[in-house]
């Protein structure tokens, strides 16, 4: 039998690590307001160089994006609920993170990669 087994390199390993940590700082901010997904954020910025050419450099980039979208979503939610439209913004930017952040951990787990341009 001529089987190939792949192993994963040190470095692979590290950067799956990081890419669970992001993921969990992402879902946790749900309970800390948004604080956790600050730390995540900062931290896919500064592993987003060692992620280049990895599977994971879509799910980096991915997570940015998901971050900087929420922020400008809860910001113009906040400004207009005097007008009522922004709960309903708060809302769906609420629904769109927590999809986001679960699909996107999904799919990091079975090793597969997401699309950063794609909105859901």
């Amino acid at each position: 039998m001529n089987d190939v087994i792949e192993q994963n390199t040190p470095q692979d390993d590290n950067n799956r690590n990081y890419m669970m940590i992001i993921y969990g700082l992402y879902a946790l901010s749900l309970v800390t307001a948004g604080c956790a997904a600050l730390i995540g954020v900062i931290l896919a910025y500064v592993k987003r160089d060692d992620m280049r050419g990895t599977i994971y450099e879509n799910h980096i980039t991915y997570l940015i994006k998901t971050f900087w979208v929420s922020l400008a979503a809860g910001l113009v939610g906040a400004c207009t609920t005097i007008i009522l439209i922004g709960f309903l913004i708060l809302g769906a930017g609420f629904i769109w993170y927590v999809y986001r952040v679960v699909a996107g951990f999904v799919k990091f787990y079975d090793g597969k990669t997401v699309s950063p341009d794609g909105w859901l």
